[in-house]
């Protein structure tokens, strides 16, 4: 089983002491969004899991615990985008989190530390030339220290279409999005750092590889095993990530960010947040009497034989 830590929230840096304890106590429970009386139980032993997948805007709240994570192959992807408090209000000052990402790679690894560019979204001063500039000094600053770069562009999904256009935020033009993969790409490549990406986004067009954010590739080189690209039944059509199981919680991120959407609001997040319970098997939540908690089947990803 390959762990999502977690798309729906950011668990490294609101929830990490939750996710530790999880860990100690070898499983966690997981409602299932669309059905909310549907709970999974997920085992979370060494034995199960093949890899863990770590997604945040702000790891620093793991580097105490780094060693809890020692028995279980892993990667971070972290999101260093190039906005300021207007999109992004509940962030660090971008030197302190290129100083963050820094550590954070001397610490795992450059191979383990994935530099996420994502979303890309023009308006309010943000425009395709900020973006490329921004892109080359995050490069420059990060060169060594990551060694690939996963991109995507706003998807306006119905529920943040309103915000966005209230804000004067767009989505990226087609010719544009193809303009901005190349001048990536060439920024990557002279800071050795690859680029990928996949969802609404055409890199075959760009000469590049789709890349999934749970990629193949990568999994196999973090966690030893030759593991088999596969589609993700529970991702959108246009996704490239294997299958993988998450077990974090809509509506509970405290990042703050304008273009989320896997919060209802900013005020519906933060008070699901405060039910927060590091004791519980449930993030932000607690198991109901009239739940009905099933075991989750762990399927293996399709693999070939150990590489180390």
């Amino acid at each position: 089983m390959i762990l999502s830590v977690s798309r729906r929230t950011d668990i490294p840096r609101f929830y990490f002491d939750w996710f530790l304890r999880r860990l100690r106590e070898g499983y966690a429970l997981v409602r299932n969004p669309m059905n909310r009386r549907q709970v999974s139980r997920v085992s979370l032993s060494p034995e199960t899991i093949d890899c863990i997948a770590f997604w945040t805007k702000n790891p620093e709240p793991m580097f105490p615990e780094l060693t809890a994570l020692d028995p279980y192959p892993y990667f971070i992807q972290f999101t260093v985008n190039a906005y300021g408090e207007d999109i992004e209000g509940g962030l660090p000052k971008k030197a302190r989190l290129l100083d963050t990402f820094r550590k954070l790679s001397g610490t795992i690894g450059a191979e383990r530390t994935v530099w996420r560019y994502s979303p890309v979204l023009l308006g309010r001063g943000y425009t395709p030339d900020h973006h490329r500039t921004y892109f080359e000094k995050f490069a420059r600053h990060l060169e060594g220290r990551t060694e690939l770069c996963r991109i995507s562009f706003l998807d306006l999904y119905a529920k943040i279409t309103p915000r966005m256009n209230a804000m004067g935020i767009t989505d990226v033009p087609e010719q544009e999005k193809l303009r901005l993969v190349q001048d990536f790409a060439e920024i990557g490549k002279a800071h050795g750092i690859s680029l990928g990406g996949c969802g609404n986004l055409d890199l075959a067009a760009a000469g590049l590889k789709p890349l999934g954010c749970i990629d193949a590739a990568l999994v196999s080189r973090v966690s030893g095993r030759s593991i088999s690209p596969g589609k993700d039944p529970g991702q959108r059509t246009e996704c490239y990530c294997v299958p993988s199981v998450d077990i974090g919680s809509y509506n509970t991120c405290r990042n703050g960010c304008v273009y989320c959407y896997a919060n209802h609001s900013h005020d519906s997040a933060s008070d699901k947040a405060g039910t927060y319970d590091p004791d519980s098997p449930m993030l932000c939540d607690y198991p109901r009497p009239d739940d009905r908690i099933t075991e989750r089947r762990l399927g293996k990803p399709a693999a070939g034989p150990e590489l180390f």
